[in-house]
């Protein structure tokens, strides 16, 4: 079953955050607070939204969390997924497949034109995955961040 997250959610949306980061190399990396999920998520202005799984007996196992982004060429809203997440045991279980045609339905549903999202490129699963679904690559991007000091020199 799929679900808008709820508020009582981010403790576990909290803690999978956590596996993800580890599961991608970078445990250190995931700095953010459960305060800092609710009022993103919840807040009077919310910048981002999310999406949980649960499996048959009501236990949440996945999310999607995600924001609107903008297109200039197409002059419609799109979402980026920021995070899909779906705990190891209870993978190959239609969990991700689930999550990620619920934020295809709202795009459909809202006239968004993209779905898009990153992926590691040692990420071979996940690959798999996202192409068997019939996403593409854009090889042809690079993407770049400013962070941490970078991003306060520049800004500073």
């Amino acid at each position: 079953m799929i679900r808008t997250a709820r508020a009582d959610d981010i403790s576990v949306i909290h803690a999978m955050i956590r596996e993800l980061a580890a599961y991608e190399k970078v445990p250190d990396e995931a700095r953010a607070s459960e305060e800092q999920l609710r009022e993103a998520l919840f807040g009077e202005r919310p910048a981002a939204f999310a999406h949980v799984a649960e499996d048959a007996g009501g236990e949440v196992v996945g999310f999607a969390l995600w924001f609107l982004n903008f297109s200039t060429w197409r002059g419609v809203h799109g979402i980026y997924l920021e995070d899909l997440y779906v705990r190891p045991e209870a993978r190959g279980g239609g969990h991700g497949k689930a999550l990620l045609t619920e934020l295809a339905r709202i795009c459909v549903q809202r006239g968004y034109e993209r779905l898009e999202w990153s992926v590691l490129n040692w990420n071979q699963p996940s690959i798999d995955f996202y192409r068997a679904l019939g996403a593409r690559p854009q090889d042809e991007w690079t993407v770049y961040r400013l962070t941490d000091e970078a991003l306060a020199g520049l800004g500073g």
